[in-house]
């Protein structure tokens, strides 16, 4: 009997130290999401009405994955000081969700990886062709440091003099840096809950176990 508690204790322990390490990790990634949807060259770059959206998408995702990982660190704490199974069943089925939630992310922003950055793209190259889009041509230079494309050159707007880069490969490069970060969090998290869920199926049976001898 004696074994079994202290087997459940370290292990109620240890989860309570995931919890609240799962709650920093909430708190960084909601940090990494607003940061991402509020950097100053990202915002810049789709900040008008009918650029895509796509990249948002994903970012959303990541801020809503942050707060509920917050939310669920702290019903995780709360039921292994309870010790309660109902609790923990319920935070292992959160994090189940949570899961689930982000490999269905990770697959979206997979696939439409490359629809992201062509419609960026695309982007870029009406606002060069409309009269009114000078604006966001400028910006795109100026943020990327970059000028027109091999199949649109605008030497008139570019404001760096000398040779530089085809807006095309800037584009194509700025979200591949953005949508790797994503991708890097939205696996570090994968891997952060399937320990969460391993220790709270643990504790759920210890503590089943301890009343069961009881």
């Amino acid at each position: 009997m004696s074994k079994v508690q202290g087997g459940m204790k370290c292990v109620k322990y240890l989860l309570l130290v995931f919890n609240f390490i799962f709650w920093l990790s909430g708190s960084l990634v909601l940090a990494v999401g607003l940061w991402l949807r509020f950097d100053p060259d990202t915002a810049n770059l789709l900040a008008e009405n009918d650029a895509p959206e796509h990249f948002f998408i994903a970012v959303y995702i990541l801020i809503g994955a942050g707060g509920v990982m917050m939310l669920v660190g702290f019903f995780g704490c709360f039921g292994a000081v309870r010790e309660s199974q109902c609790l923990l069943g319920s935070f292992f089925a959160c994090l189940l969700v949570i899961f689930g939630a982000e490999v269905a992310a990770g697959v979206f922003g997979f696939l439409n990886k490359d629809k992201i950055i062509q419609d960026v793209q695309n982007y870029y190259q009406s606002s060069m062709k409309n009269d009114n889009g000078t604006a966001i041509v400028t910006m795109y230079h100026n943020v990327l440091e970059c000028c027109g494309s091999e199949s649109s050159p605008s030497s008139g707007l570019c404001t760096a003099e000398g040779p530089v880069m085809d807006c095309n490969t800037a584009i194509e490069e700025f979200f591949n840096e953005k949508l790797f970060i994503i991708g890097y969090v939205g696996i570090g998290i994968a891997g952060i809950m399937i320990i969460g869920m391993i220790f709270s199926m643990v504790l759920c049976c210890a503590i089943r176990n301890s009343r069961e001898v009881i």
